[in-house]
């Protein structure tokens, strides 16, 4: 079977599994995608419905919700970049496409969402198609011409570089093993690869395809890492912009535990954004080279410490655990939050949750990242100081 073949039998199975109903599964004659194209149809138009319903009234779309569109966009994107990729050319109708970007920008991730007084009603579609395939299959030319390689960065054992494919305009990035790496690092180079493509989530990176013969493997494109991106903004970044990339972030970790796999690399190179020209943006949580999978032999018997911020109660690599992982991000969440590299000590709420994840006591720190991710649902702006104001 081809790789087009392949990703079609995938899509198929994944989304008739979610049972969209007949009322949409009719709008669609497509026997490989129109599960998908149903489920996506069917998802929007309730979203939208109930947004334009509390638009009407308390202006308030519920937390839950607001999340789950969050979500579906992003699998809706990455699902049509990824059949455009296989040369599968998919029509997204402007209506909801419009309506999906202009929900985006004030959509949170937690406390539910303000719909804006200006918000103009979104046009249901029922009864006919929002997608569109041009053809059953089609092949890409795929112009095998050089592309000019851009270095994005550089770690221990890889270097991150970015292009433009010139068959779709869109710019990816090719994480490459330098040639001076050791095997041992190779094998987990190509570890890292495996372990990110088959994880699914909106705030994990997704990576595409591995090339043997370089050593590298294809990836999604971000903006910036998480301290790039704040300390361009650190003066203008709202309080809810920060806990929504709080929360973006806590959510991807929470999800990997959930697999169960620890990071062991967090840091504020490691975590990257997506930039959208709305101002929307979307955590990408990367680098697994390090990540730690409890059924592995592989990272048990990996000795050495190693990660950029390390817990200074961990002695021994085998023995890091989520409380070692929770004494990193309680490092991040401080930059976050403040803007400075250093571990946040003012006494308000947000120090508070940061002193807990740090603290010297291991028992009284966080004990899932779970419990960590309700307190910061919690948090609110700190009061203006109008002290100093004539």
């Amino acid at each position: 079977m081809t790789p087009l073949d392949l990703m079609l039998a995938d899509f198929k199975e994944k989304y008739a599994a979610k049972s969209p109903s007949k009322a949409f599964a009719r709008l669609y004659d497509d026997s490989e995608l129109g599960s998908m194209f149903a489920y996506f149809h069917e998802q929007l138009t309730e979203h939208f419905d109930s947004i334009n319903g509390r638009a009407r009234s308390t202006r308030h779309y519920w937390a839950d919700n607001s999340r789950e569109l969050i979500a579906l966009a992003d699998e809706l994107n990455q699902a049509l970049l990824a059949l455009k990729a296989v040369g599968v050319d998919v029509q997204f109708d402007d209506r909801y496409q419009q309506a999906v970007d202009r929900c985006l920008p004030w959509l949170s991730m937690s406390g539910g969402s303000t719909v804006p007084d200006n918000f103009e009603p979104v046009v249901l579609v029922r009864y006919e198609p929002v997608f569109l395939r041009a053809a059953t299959t089609t092949v890409l030319k795929k112009d095998r011409r050089r592309v000019n390689l851009k270095m994005e960065g550089e770690g221990s054992y890889a270097i991150v570089y970015s292009y433009i494919d010139p068959d779709y305009g869109i710019k990816f990035a090719v994480k490459r093993a330098k040639k001076s790496i050791s095997s041992r690092d190779l094998a987990r180079f190509k570890n890292e690869f495996e372990t990110m493509k088959r994880l699914s989530y909106p705030y994990i990176l997704d990576v595409y395809q591995y090339d043997d013969a370089r050593n590298e493997y294809r990836m999604e494109f971000c903006d910036a890492t998480l301290r790039s991106f704040i300390a361009r903004r650190n003066s203008s970044l709202s309080f809810a912009s920060r806990r929504r990339i709080a929360l973006q972030f806590l959510y991807a970790i929470s999800y990997l535990h959930s697999q169960p796999l620890l990071h062991r690399d967090i840091s504020l190179q490691n975590v990257l954004l997506k930039v959208y020209k709305s101002g929307a943006v979307l955590v990408k949580l990367s680098d697994f080279g390090l990540v730690k999978d409890p059924s592995s032999t592989f990272t048990r018997t990996q000795t050495e410490m190693r990660g950029t911020i390390r817990d200074p109660l961990l002695h021994d690599f085998r023995q890091y655990g989520v409380l070692n992982e929770i004494y990193a991000i309680g490092w991040v969440l401080s930059y976050i939050f403040t803007g400075r590299e250093s571990l946040s000590a003012t006494g308000d709420a947000v120090s508070r949750i940061v002193q807990k994840c740090t603290a010297h006591d291991i028992a009284s720190r966080y004990q899932t990242v779970r419990d960590l991710i309700a307190d910061v649902e919690q948090l609110s702006a700190p009061p203006v100081d109008t002290s100093a104001r004539g």
